[in-house]
């Protein structure tokens, strides 16, 4: 019988897949940017509920849509951010995987030179917009609207981060690679019991 080594909440949220197309050295912000969105999702979740509530009997918190609507905004560009890093989006992975040799190199690079196009649009414009953003005001507040703003440019550095990395080790290691077996996890058996 094979002893089970307990899984670490790290190594829960860190994608194992495609380990050839990361550094070691950016897992911790893959593992925060997965904490970070859960805690913003989880967020987004509460101030719903709190605003659906307090409209429902009649005293609305009036500054809870500023707020969803920030958290809102913060979990997407955050979201795409990590999804990039462990390639869940932004790829059209489909055609590439379909390729081999020569063809699927060239397919992957230009996909993610796209990618690293869509960011660096994100870096400037994104910037941009985040200057321009302290001339408007969100209402009830009075915050810049520079606040949400700063969520783009932010996307556009991991993203552009993210996918220099995989251009990289993808060049050094290849992109294609057998991705290892992950099994399944006994819901039963985390819980102690035995089958």
């Amino acid at each position: 019988m094979q002893a089970e080594v307990p899984m670490t909440i790290a190594a829960k949220l860190v994608a194992p897949r495609q380990r050839h197309l990361k550094w070691r050295a950016l897992d911790g912000l893959e593992l925060a940017l997965m904490v970070l969105c859960g805690i913003l999702l989880f967020s987004f979740c509460t101030t719903v509920t709190f605003d659906i509530v307090t409209r429902t009997i009649g005293a609305p918190w009036l500054w809870l849509q500023e707020v969803t609507s920030t958290l809102f905004i913060y979990a997407i560009f955050f979201g795409t951010a990590v999804a990039t890093r462990r390639n869940d989006h932004l790829y059209l992975t489909a055609i590439a995987e379909a390729l081999e040799g020569r063809a699927r190199l060239v397919v992957e690079i230009i996909i993610r030179l796209v990618v690293l196009g869509v960011a660096i649009s994100f870096i400037y414009f994104g910037y941009l917009n985040f200057l321009r953003g302290f001339s408007s005001f969100r209402m009830p507040s009075m915050t810049p609207i520079a606040s949400l703003y700063a969520a783009i440019p932010i996307c556009g550095v991991l993203v552009a981060l993210f996918t220099l990395e995989q251009i990289v080790n993808g060049l050094k290691n290849g992109f294609d690679h057998k991705e290892p077996e992950i099994m399944p996890i006994n819901v039963a058996d985390s819980a102690g019991r035995r089958e």
